[in-house]
């Protein structure tokens, strides 16, 4: 029970969000929508995929409305996506049209493709740096030759290698279901894997990890490292929809998004054949490489052990408690008045402690009478 506007509740809510307006009003106007997408790349590419939506420019303008809050900027952008017609279904995407901005294969040490390190930090030294100049020297290059973008695919991905070397387990389904939109209908358990691997696109990437890790330690607190990376991807997606006259496939802009194919040797439990290897997938929008490693792996388990408690379990797990909306609003929605439940459970636990000191009251009193007789 909530009473969030009583004895001058309405005039400090007001003032509340005066305040923050005032704050907001008085930022630099040189933090433009542009420069926001500029400088935090990675904070819109997640408020876009947490989001649901691909569009980098609310994405920005609701950080700077929620003072740089991401799970402030995710309400945000979902509230504004809820009022959004939908005005059509955009054709399914082909992962392997990606324009590759970055590519990392590490179980093969000349893959077949380009290894294509692109705009990344996993090699620099985690020293802050504050100054005008560059913290690395920029080397020349010795080659005058101009740097050119390597080819794109076709080539084959690490699973196609396994499985011309007939190694993949085939996980290929009877009939191709029809993906889950779990945009209209809250997913269900069982859930098909289009839920699943939805679910985890939208995920909080924090709460991916989390699970991830926790799924892989052992009981002496040590990670066992079964599983490996065969694609890890961030790329440009050509975006396609019927002209609603002509049927044909227009090309109406495109995305940039991450994905994942984990990799597994089976161990032979379950009837498993222990010679194979399996796959698992996920993709994500924007440069999201933590989110899409973590479900990946998670999915390839979650297929694994379908019909398994375990394998339930994570999937329950994976489709209700990874959403970062849902889980902060709950966690939030705390800090509403609770007076009336609390006042409740207060004079209740009063009165049981009233009921034992009277019955401890009467208990001495006995016990004095019968000492007197």
């Amino acid at each position: 029970m909530y009473a969030g506007t009583n004895k001058g509740g309405t005039e400090a809510i007001i003032a509340a969000e005066r305040l923050v307006l005032e704050r907001r009003s008085s930022l630099d106007q040189a933090l433009t929508v542009e420069a926001v997408i500029q400088s935090f790349p990675m904070a819109i590419d997640r408020i876009m995929g947490e989001g649901g939506l691909w569009d980098p420019a609310t994405a920005a303008a609701a950080y700077l409305q929620g003072s740089g809050d991401i799970s402030e900027a995710v309400h945000l952008i979902r509230a504004h996506r809820s009022t959004l017609p939908r005005l059509t279904h955009s054709e399914p995407l082909n992962p392997r049209e990606m324009k590759l901005l970055r590519r990392v294969v590490s179980t093969q040490r000349q893959p077949d493709g380009p290894i294509l390190l692109g705009e990344t930090v996993d090699y620099t030294a985690r020293i802050l740096h504050d100054g005008p100049d560059l913290p690395l020297p920029i080397v020349e290059p010795v080659d005058e030759t101009p740097l050119e973008h390597p080819a794109d695919e076709p080539f084959r991905r690490f699973r196609d290698y396994l499985a011309d070397k007939g190694v993949l387990v085939d996980r290929a389904l009877e009939t191709d279901e029809e993906p889950f939109d779990i945009q209209m209908v809250a997913a269900q358990l069982p859930a098909q894997r289009s839920a699943v691997l939805s679910a985890s696109a939208q995920a909080d990437t924090g709460a991916l990890i989390n699970i991830w890790y926790q799924s892989i330690l052992g009981p002496d607190s040590y990670a066992a490292e079964a599983v490996a990376l065969g694609e890890v991807r961030h790329g440009r997606l050509p975006l396609r929809v019927a002209d609603p006259h002509t049927g044909e496939l227009v090309q109406i802009g495109e995305l940039r998004a991450s994905e994942c194919e984990a990799v597994a040797s089976l161990g032979g439990m379950r009837g498993e054949d222990p010679t194979t290897f399996d796959v698992g997938y996920a993709m994500a929008f924007g440069h999201n490489e933590r989110k899409v490693i973590a479900a990946a792996s998670l999915d390839m388990s979650i297929v694994r052990f379908k019909d398994t408690e375990t394998g339930r379990r994570l999937e329950q797990v994976m489709l209700f408690t990874t959403d970062g909306l849902s889980a902060s609003g709950f966690l939030e929605h705390l800090k509403l008045p609770h007076y009336v439940t609390f006042e409740s459970k207060l004079d209740a636990s009063l009165a049981a402690r009233a009921e034992q000191d009277a019955e401890l009251e009467r208990l001495l009193a006995d016990h004095h009478q019968e000492g007197g007789i």
